[in-house]
């Protein structure tokens, strides 16, 4: 596959030129500039990926899993040799400076290097003589074809990372949906996993609108269903994929807050604040776009905050010195910008404007620089609702308990985190929190790849979240063997229902 105008799909192992006549455009966030079309695939066609993922489940699944790992072994050794290229494309597409480009690319090689482990996690249970003379064994067995609907802002960490690896070395076929804004490194992904030997059909991309991915939520071939995007479109998509039999993972929007007591360092946790939620232009789940400050030293912090965030550059995502690159579209732009004015209708301070950024020699990329809100009172949206932008609103308390409450009150649970030198304070917030998340003087409290991604409330729904345990066993399910062998006495019969020589009923 070469990268140009006019991208293909993915099925049977092949790169297909699409039969539709609508594309959509791909830019490079950094000079706004049309980088490649990529077509809005049909519904035929959609449907020929699933039953490319179909037809390869006997053989794949038949494969010793030790064999799959190989697979994966080999693939993560392609993803460091080709590091600096995916970090690039990544930069470009979406408008993440180069060290968070980077970083997106090494969380999907973490979760590979999990995948590596797939005979270990997938070993079951046994015990033997768990009744008179019967064994049960345990096994942890592939479903079959899994669909994927990523979002825009982890191109690589997401399909490939969450969604993937642990699903096709655990022996089940995979469907993405790549996101229309930033396909490209999943393209790539792909090649490079063809690269290390997956076998064809195994794992099959399109692009297309909703109408066309509604197939992938109620196919009967799809299996399961692994979501990451905004909360109203994951609760459609949990609630059909459930109505259609199918187990789903949906990770969703987020709100996250954190809480800063007098006791903190507050210099020192400014700049944590700063990389939380101005990192990655504020277009994670995870950033950190609320902080609760105590009164009596709200006034010093905000002070730190907006001097720090003043010597940041703002620039393009692939220049190594940027510290804010571009949102990640045009469109994506006029709704952080909407969302600012609306904030100061709702009568926030806003004491940094980052609505007129504009960088020299990219004066049409999707720029918009840090912007900082103070005064945020409870109601106001901004400091309610997900704008997936770099804009941090302050909203000031007066003790812990005043903190913890608002940040409770928030529909949404993916993280929190509090900056304290007190243990009890600290413990006190780490059992108390609704956050799924939780950072202990930790901005971006995400685990490493072995635990779960674990939101709460509005920010998930499912059971088993990816990542971690909990994702080998949403790509597995449980079976038990119970057996018994007889000798020549116990193959007598003396009456209906019972063994000779036992009292076990048959």
């Amino acid at each position: 596959m070469k990268l140009g105008q006019k991208m293909p799909y993915a099925a049977h192992g092949e790169w297909k030129e699409s039969k539709t006549k609508k594309y959509m455009p791909v830019s490079d966030s950094s000079t706004g500039e049309v980088i490649a079309e990529i077509p809005c695939c049909t519904i035929d066609e959609v449907e020929a990926a699933i039953q490319s993922a179909n037809d390869a489940y006997p053989a794949w699944s038949g494969t010793p899993v030790t064999k799959r790992a190989a697979i994966m072994f080999k693939y993560r050794q392609i993803l460091d040799a080709h590091l600096e290229e995916l970090t690039v494309l990544t930069a470009k597409e979406l408008g993440k400076n180069m060290e968070e480009a980077r970083g997106d690319v090494l969380k999907a090689i973490e979760v590979v290097e999990l995948a590596c482990s797939m005979p270990n996690l997938m070993k079951g249970e046994s015990l033997m003589n768990v009744s008179e003379g019967h064994d049960t064994v345990l096994y942890r067995e592939p479903l079959g074809v899994f669909s994927g609907i990523a979002p825009f802002n982890f191109p690589a960490m997401i399909p490939y990372g969450w969604m993937i690896p642990l699903c096709i070395t655990s022996g089940n076929t995979f469907v993405l949906k790549a996101a229309s804004y930033t396909p490209l490194t999943s393209f790539r992904m792909l090649e490079l996993l063809m690269e290390a030997g997956l076998p064809k059909g195994v794992v099959n991309i399109v692009t297309c609108s909703r109408n066309e991915a509604e197939l992938l939520l109620t196919h009967p071939y799809v299996r399961g269903v692994s979501f990451v995007g905004s909360t109203s479109i994951g609760k459609h998509v949990y609630t059909t994929a459930a109505a259609h039999g199918k187990r789903v993972q949906a990770q969703c929007e987020a709100k996250n807050h954190a809480l800063v007591l007098a006791d903190a360092p507050l210099e020192r946790v400014a700049a944590g604040i700063i990389n939380s939620g101005f990192g990655c232009a504020g277009m994670r789940c995870m950033a950190l776009p609320v902080v609760c400050v105590e009164d009596s030293v709200a006034d010093e912090f905000v002070h730190h905050l907006t001097n720090l965030a003043g010597k940041r550059n703002v620039g393009c995502a692939y220049d190594p010195k940027t510290d804010l690159g571009p949102l990640v579209t045009g469109e994506h732009k006029k709704s952080v910008t909407d969302w600012i004015a609306k904030g100061v209708q709702e009568g926030a301070k806003l004491i940094m404007d980052g609505r007129d950024c504009t960088v020299k020699g990219f004066e049409k990329g999707f720029f918009v620089g840090h912007t900082i809100f103070d005064h945020v009172k409870p109601g106001m949206s901004i400091g309610e609702s997900e704008i997936f932008g770099p804009v941090v609103a302050i909203k000031r308390v007066k003790d812990f308990e005043e903190g913890l409450k608002i940040m409770n009150e928030s529909p949404f649970a993916n993280g929190s985190s509090i900056f304290t030198q007190s243990g009890h304070y600290a413990r006190e917030f780490a059992k108390r929190t609704h956050g799924g998340m939780v950072g202990i003087n930790v901005g971006i409290p995400v685990p490493n790849s072995i635990f779960p991604f674990s939101g709460h409330k509005d920010s998930f729904f499912g059971d088993l979240h990816v990542n971690g345990r909990d994702g080998v066993a949403f790509f597995t399910e449980a079976k038990c063997v119970t057996s018994r062998w007889f000798d020549e006495e116990e193959k007598k019969i003396t009456k209906v229902g019972t063994w000779e020589g036992t009292s076990t009923k048959c």
